[in-house]
């Protein structure tokens, strides 16, 4: 249990899900799983279809943009949340740079957890709906 609790705060630093309740953390956490991800491991492909989202609890983790590397994520940083929502094309490719522990949630049960906190897809949509007037100041400003 203590574990989940660990997860609820890598949770919360998730943009994301930064504006939910501890309640909805919880279940979102309960939704997930902790994976091994051992160093050289390609977490997302881009191009391939996504169907789950990383938070990344320890290690780091490298990530490239047609073969260009654009980041280096680390703990509390989080992959493939947009394939949460969409089931879309991922947009970049992520491999471990080290061994990592990973908090991995599917589309599925992050469906199942919209489904019981209907309050959580207004949040996310709000989240996303920032994401895109950031983007959108980035390109025509």
């Amino acid at each position: 249990m203590a574990r989940r609790d660990s997860y609820q705060a890598h949770l919360a630093s998730v943009p994301l899900f930064a504006g939910c309740s501890a309640r909805e953390l919880a279940k979102i956490a309960k939704a997930g799983d902790e994976v091994r991800i051992a160093a050289g491991q390609v977490l997302t492909q881009q191009g391939d279809a996504g169907r789950e989202a990383f938070v990344i609890v320890e290690g780091t983790a490298t990530v490239k943009r047609g073969g260009r590397k654009v980041a280096t994520l680390g703990p509390g940083d989080s992959v493939g949340e947009l394939a949460l929502l969409d089931h879309g094309p991922r947009t970049a490719t992520v491999v471990a740079d080290e061994d990592m522990v990973v908090f991995v949630l599917g589309a599925r049960e992050f469906a199942a957890v919209l489904t019981e906190v209907p309050t959580l897809a207004r949040k996310v949509m709000a989240v996303l709906a920032e994401r895109i007037r950031v983007l959108d100041r980035q390109v025509f400003a």
